[in-house]
């Protein structure tokens, strides 16, 4: 069982910055790929971005390339969300998941673990 628990979120104006962290817990999380989901209220969730169990591959939504960095910190067991140059449109609830895989997915179903999720509201 892994627990994974979101900080970080809050309010911020457009072309702002914040930090998300995922801490995460339990056996062997270190080994699972990881990935940040959102979701804004009446539509889907989407995939925002993930990192390989090392690191050493990232993959983001077209969306946010060039705006937000994936990492992780094996040794905190921390994974974090960089978001820089927020827009309005990036408004919504992010969420942490773990993925037993070593490959990271860009699809939720394949997600074992998930986060509460963290609130991020960008004002225009």
């Amino acid at each position: 069982q892994v627990q994974l628990v979101e900080s970080g979120g809050g309010l911020v104006q457009a072309g702002g910055s914040l930090r998300l962290s995922c801490a995460a817990s339990g056996r062997a999380s270190s080994t699972y790929a990881m990935g940040w989901f959102r979701q804004s209220p009446g539509k889907e969730r989407e995939f925002v971005a993930a990192v390989s169990w090392n690191g050493g591959s990232t993959y983001y939504a077209d969306s946010v390339k060039g705006r937000f960095t994936i990492s992780r910190d094996n040794a905190k067991n921390t994974v974090y969300l960089q978001m820089n140059s927020l827009k309005p449109e990036d408004t919504a609830v992010y969420y942490c998941a773990a993925d037993r895989a070593v490959a990271p997915s860009t699809e939720g179903y394949e997600y074992d673990y998930w986060g509460q999720g963290t609130q991020v509201t960008v004002s225009s």
